[in-house]
């Protein structure tokens, strides 16, 4: 409770004293780019196998005859909507922003960045850490949009060239009972998680103390803390949805 007292008004103090719009606008934009624009790539890649690798064991378990082969893809799009894209994309995320975040706070701390922003009047927290935290609510649902059309179209190639599924049923099954209702909730489901792993993080940096051992030590807190509580919030957010 005393960890989670110190993170709330950590937040609390991001909102004090803060600098110019023009001086945030500058900054978020290149938080965005470090956030987005470089981590497409590999959540393109783990996307496309994530679907392929889903469309082949979904089909080797629908052995029944009289299961038509359009609910292959049907399960594919419901789990990567739901789970694949939102959630296990947020791990991926957590392990590289997250911790590319408190890395980079960690050092600023250890080597008196951060003790110079205050000497200058700057509240350090907001001018580092809010734009960290607004580009990635900003940039990761964008990510997750990328990863549903990579999985489904990793699902869809691998399905299609080995015969397990023929074109015209893949897109029947993406198209049968499609409910868009899942869609937002996959958007709402990824603010949270962005907000989660970003704020998290740039704590567990902020206040990192000491050396260089305990920068890799803060860095590995906030990857571990911030998972745990993505998945928690992911239980409670499925639990408020479907009920």
């Amino acid at each position: 409770m005393r960890e989670f007292g110190r993170y709330m008004l950590f937040l609390q103090s991001l909102f004090v004293r803060r600098e110019t719009f023009a001086t945030y606008y500058k900054l978020t934009l290149e938080e965005a780019i470090l956030i987005g624009i470089k981590s497409s790539r590999l959540i393109a890649l783990v996307s496309t196998f994530m679907g392929a690798v889903t469309t082949v064991q979904i089909a080797g378990n629908l052995v029944s005859p009289f299961v038509p082969r359009f609910v292959i893809s049907q399960v594919v799009r419901e789990m990567t909507v739901l789970e694949l894209a939102p959630t296990i994309i947020a791990i991926i995320y957590a392990g590289k922003v997250g911790s590319s975040m408190a890395g980079g706070l960690g050092t600023m701390r250890i080597t008196e960045q951060i003790d110079a922003l205050e000497v200058m009047g700057i509240n350090s927290a907001s001018y580092l850490v809010l734009p960290k935290i607004v580009a990635s609510v900003m940039m990761y649902p964008l990510l997750v949009i990328i990863s549903g059309v990579c999985a489904l179209l990793g699902g869809y190639l691998v399905g299609v060239y080995t015969g397990i599924i023929t074109p015209a049923e893949y897109v029947q099954g993406i198209r049968y009972t499609f409910n868009p209702s899942m869609i937002g909730f996959a958007l709402i489901k990824s603010l949270v998680f962005a907000f989660i792993i970003s704020s998290i993080s740039s704590f567990k940096g902020y206040f990192t103390h000491g050396g260089a051992l305990e920068v890799g030590i803060s860095t590995t807190a906030a990857v571990t803390t911030s998972v745990i509580t993505v998945l928690l919030a992911d239980y409670f957010l499925a639990e408020l949805f479907f009920e």
